[in-house]
């Protein structure tokens, strides 16, 4: 027993040591930082009126961007969780709200642009329906979020076209 404790206390003690270095900087290359256009907290309108706020802030050893929106509606929230996938070299973004929804995206950026996709599934009318969040970096500071719903052979949806703002101090 006490050379079964001995051999586990070295494999963890190798894997954490192991881990900690390696980790140190796994997410320091410049894919990892394409979605940081996004970090920040934002003041985010549609159409001239506000729709929410929206924090957006690295975690996870900068490996992860995590979003926390607050809707200008009562007592609705979300949070995703957006990183980059080394095994698929996909950007992926998970998201979860307060109404119990969940999205999956994935997908890559393209000049000043992030484009992620959901996989298209069968809708209410049993046609195959996808969404795509595109996020557009503007010139001035502000991000565009655009999201729309395709679906076989009927008209694009707008579900969202909002400007994120950043918040003055």
């Amino acid at each position: 027993m006490k050379k079964l404790s001995l051999v586990l206390t070295i494999v963890l003690a190798v894997h954490f040591g192991h881990s900690q270095t390696s980790t140190s900087c796994n997410c320091c290359k410049e894919i990892h930082s394409q979605f940081d256009f996004w970090v920040g907290e934002w003041t985010v309108t549609q159409n001239g009126k506000l729709a929410g706020n929206n924090s957006i802030v690295k975690i996870q050893n900068n490996c992860v961007l995590q979003e926390n929106w607050t809707s200008a509606t009562p007592g609705y929230t979300g949070t995703s969780y957006n990183f980059y996938n080394a095994t698929t070299q996909l950007w992926e973004q998970i998201w979860i709200d307060s109404s119990g929804q969940s999205l999956h995206l994935s997908g890559s950026r393209v000049g000043n642009t992030m484009v992620l996709k959901s996989k298209p599934k069968p809708n209410a009318k049993n046609q195959l329906s996808y969404n795509q969040i595109t996020w557009i970096k503007n010139e001035d500071g502000s991000v565009r979020q655009l999201w729309e719903v395709f679906a076989e052979g009927v008209d694009t949806v707008v579900a969202f076209d909002g400007l994120y703002s950043p918040k003055s101090d």
